[in-house]
């Protein structure tokens, strides 16, 4: 907490009930932030408005993201006619509206800050750190998403871009496109586009608590596959517990890469359980499992038998069985012993004991949680926890609408606004109402 020991006349906890300010007073008292105040006020020295104290200013951005202000100016209009938050803020009271700081003032401000983004990064590493020493279970389930930050900002080519130096253009912003495969009703598809000018937000969460562990903000066209190896890389040199503590990782398909499937399980010993594209080009439905005679396999990893015998029965889906990590083998048996059902070569069946297949006939399709067990789908469905997270950032805290220009000052905002998050939800626990980690406007 950026602490104010400063002393006034009067207070107004004294005569008032904070409300909505005991929000700010949560944040305010949990985060971890001295070390970061602490070498913005050496910087300063003796220089600078003695009105306009470090850690009031600081203060007074974190009102910003708890109070959803979408802009400086509506943050100022706020400061003006509040006194309580002014004085929660560090502003000396005496100054009355007079200590509300000017436009350029924030401006300077943030600049400064910018230079000093790894400190903010580390706060939140901080709280991450003492999430999971009280909420059980936190981290082993992690979902990841890349989102999409639009800037209203217009459009330059690049050969305009470096006359475009007067700080109020986004010179770094560019273009992104997703593509999605939409299903008719008549079963065929076709490709959806959505493009966008601005930033991407790469964003991994706890499934169960729906809360940021780690994030990275690049410019619209990055590729998510390319910044979720890196996000990985980065973890295992400096926070390899996230790595240790996780068992499962979720990602739509948009993540659908063998090699990263294939880190993830063998290098950090990480269940990926991430949807797959039909990659076959060749138009077949399915292939034919090498070394067996009639177990054949379709794109999604599913598994069949075709019986042999003369009856007229049709290829039947063979039943999971579990995973083997020992041996990294998935395991299935005949749906006839199964199921009970009737098959003409269940006797003479080279299959009928059972089958084992390894990973490595193609560890993008047999994943150590089988594609087409119910475990799957159940853990795949957490995926939506990131989903819920990316909307939060969104709506409360106004990346849909808003007035950020270039990607320092994005990245910078993006790492005050999650160490907001955890701070919140750390107070909720430690204050004995978990219920409400995630929520930014319940009462404290």
């Amino acid at each position: 907490m950026a602490s104010i020991t400063q002393k006034s006349l009067f207070c107004w906890e004294d005569i008032d009930e904070l409300g909505d300010l005991k929000r700010l007073k949560l944040v305010m008292r949990h985060i971890d932030d001295e070390k970061l105040m602490a070498k913005l006020e050496k910087e300063r020295g003796l220089r600078g408005r003695r009105e306009y104290p470090i850690r009031a200013m600081w203060n007074s951005l974190l009102a910003k993201e708890v109070f959803q202000h979408k802009s400086i100016e509506s943050l100022r209009r706020e400061l003006s006619r509040n006194a309580q938050l002014r004085q929660m803020c560090g502003f000396n009271p005496a100054y009355g509206e007079r200590a509300v700081p000017k436009p350029w003032v924030y401006t300077r401000f943030l600049r400064k800050l910018m230079k000093y983004q790894d400190m903010i990064v580390e706060i939140t590493v901080k709280l991450d750190r003492k999430l999971r020493r009280v909420l059980p279970g936190y981290g082993e389930n992690l979902a990841m998403d890349g989102k999409a930050i639009q800037t209203h900002a217009r459009y330059h080519r690049k050969e305009d871009r470096d006359r475009s130096l007067d700080g109020r253009r986004d010179i770094d912003a560019d273009i992104g496109v997703k593509t999605y495969v939409v299903e008719r009703e008549d079963g065929s598809r076709y490709k959806k586009e959505e493009a966008w000018y601005g930033y991407k937000l790469h964003l991994l969460v706890d499934a169960d608590y729906e809360l940021p562990v780690a994030f990275e903000v690049t410019k619209a066209s990055a590729s998510e596959v390319k910044q979720a190896h890196r996000l990985i890389d980065k973890l295992k040199e400096s926070r390899p517990e996230v790595l240790d503590q996780c068992e499962y990782l979720t990602a739509d398909r948009g993540y659908d890469d063998g090699k990263l499937i294939e880190k993830l399980w063998k290098e950090y010993h990480i269940k990926p359980v991430i949807d797959i594209r039909n990659s076959w080009r060749d138009g077949e439905e399915t292939k034919l499992l090498p070394g067996t005679e009639n177990i054949v396999y379709d794109y999604k990893g599913r598994v069949y038998c075709h019986p042999m015998g003369p009856g007229p029965e049709e290829q039947r889906e063979m039943a999971y069985a579990g995973f083997e990590e020992s041996r990294e083998t998935l395991k299935y048996r005949c749906p006839a012993q199964h199921y009970g059902l009737k098959c003409s070569c269940s006797e003479t069946c080279p299959a009928r004991t059972g089958i084992r297949i390894k990973m490595q006939q193609d560890p993008r399709l047999f994943t150590p949680v089988a594609r087409s067990s119910y475990k799957w789908d159940r853990i795949y469905d957490t995926r939506t926890s990131v989903e819920r997270v990316n909307s939060r950032i969104d709506v409360c805290y106004g990346y849909e609408d808003h007035y950020i220009r270039g990607l320092a000052k994005m990245k910078m905002s993006v790492s005050i606004t999650i160490a907001t998050m955890l701070a919140m939800a750390l107070g909720r626990v430690k204050e004995k109402r978990g219920e409400h980690l995630r929520s930014l406007v319940k009462a404290a």
